[in-house]
C-alpha cells in the first residue's frame, strides 16, 4: 500500500492551496483517510478525514469553514483545499488512510495517528504573513 502525496508549497496569507493524495495497493474498496499536519515543535494533528462509504467529514475547529476534504472514489485520491491560509497552517501535511467499511461516526477516534495503518511521505505548505 503506498499513499502519495502532492501539492503543497508556499503562500501568503489568505492564498489557497490544494493536497491530493492518492492510495494505490489497497485490497478493499472502502476506506477512511485523513489528512494531518505537524508544525514545528508542535505534536502532529488531525485537520479533517473523509469515509469513503458514505462521504462524511469531519475538521478540527481550526481548520473548519477554510478547508474542504473530498475523494474520488475510483481513483482512491483525496484532497484537501485549503483557502484563507493563515501563517499559523505552516506546517508538514500528512494523509493518511485505514481500510474501513465505517462511516466516521463509528470511527472512535478519527484524529488519532493510531486509528491509520498508512502514511503518506509529507509535503510542506508554507504561509508568509
Amino acid at each position: 500500500v503506498q499513499l502519495v502525496e502532492s501539492g503543497g508549497g508556499s503562500v501568503q496569507a489568505g492564498g489557497s492551496l490544494r493536497l491530493s493524495c492518492k492510495i494505490t495497493g489497497f485490497t478493499y474498496d472502502d476506506y477512511v483517510i485523513a489528512w494531518f499536519r505537524q508544525a514545528p515543535g508542535k505534536e502532529r494533528e488531525g485537520v479533517s478525514c473523509i469515509s469513503s462509504s458514505d462521504g462524511t467529514t469531519y475538521y478540527s475547529d481550526s481548520v473548519k469553514d477554510r478547508f474542504t476534504i473530498s475523494n474520488d472514489y475510483g481513483k482512491k485520491t483525496a484532497t484537501l483545499q485549503m483557502n484563507t491560509l493563515e501563517p499559523e497552517d505552516t506546517a508538514v501535511y500528512y494523509c493518511a488512510a485505514v481500510q474501513s467499511p465505517f462511516t466516521l461516526s463509528r470511527i472512535s477516534y478519527p484524529f488519532r495517528q493510531q486509528t491509520y495503518d498508512y502514511w503518506g511521505q509529507g509535503t510542506q505548505v508554507t504561509v508568509a504573513s
